[in-house]
Formats: structure tokens, C-alpha cells, sequence
């Protein structure tokens, strides 16, 4: 669904679309899992790759692939002996720019606010 699309007019979510939001939400909630994310949205990885890249255990980088794959965030295809993981589709991408660019503006927005402050004390 685009952001113009007339489905997005009713902002009332319902209880389950609520739900797999949160879900959603939850497998983004660990940044060792928004890493990997971001490993992938350069390109498809093997675990090892992974492990280098984040500087992470296997077993480690194997639990945070599971829940990503869990919530349909990744998807995993076996070449050979490994298994090499991609984005599940353009909207996993799109969800990881979109938090990436709220996370720039938070933070354009708190070094306007450390600057000289607009209300001076007097007295």
C-alpha cells in the first residue's frame, strides 16, 4: 500500500493489522537485528559474511536470522553448504530507509535545540 493510496484515508487500525505491526516492531526492536537488516539491504549474505561484517558469534547471527525469517523480514536460499539471506521484498527496505531517515531528523532536530537557547533567563 502506497503512502497515496485511498486505503491509508481510514488511519483506525484494526486489532490484528495492530498486532502484526507490533510483531513487526518487535523483530526490529534489537540493533543487532536492524545491523543485519542494514548488511542486507546492500545485498544478499551468508551467515559467515554476517558475522564478520556485524562482529557477532554464529550462533548469535543464526538466532537474530531466525526471528528475522520468523517475521517475514528475510528469506534464506541454499547455495551449496550455506545459506545465503536477502531481504523478504522492497517493503523490509523501505521500512529500514523510512526508520533511518526518522532517526536523522531526531537527531537534526536535537543539535537545533543544544544550540543558544531562544528564552533567556533574566534576572
Amino acid at each position: 500500500m502506497s503512502r497515496d493510496d485511498p486505503a491509508r484515508v481510514n488511519p483506525q487500525l484494526s486489532a490484528r493489522e495492530a498486532e502484526a505491526v507490533a510483531d513487526v516492531m518487535f523483530a526490529l526492536s534489537t540493533p543487532s537485528r536492524v545491523r543485519i537488516l542494514g548488511q542486507l539491504r546492500e545485498r544478499p549474505h551468508a551467515v559467515g559474511e554476517l558475522m564478520e561484517a556485524i562482529g557477532m558469534e554464529q550462533s548469535a547471527v543464526s538466532h537474530q536470522l531466525r526471528v528475522l525469517r520468523e517475521h517475514r523480514l528475510v528469506l534464506a536460499e541454499r547455495r551449496g553448504r550455506q545459506r545465503v539471506y536477502a531481504l523478504h521484498d522492497e517493503h523490509v527496505a523501505s521500512l529500514l530507509d523510512d526508520a533511518l531517515g526518522h532517526v536523522a531528523d531526531l537527531s537534526r532536530d536535537s543539535r537545533k535545540r543544544r544550540g543558544p537557547s531562544r528564552l533567556r533567563r533574566t534576572g
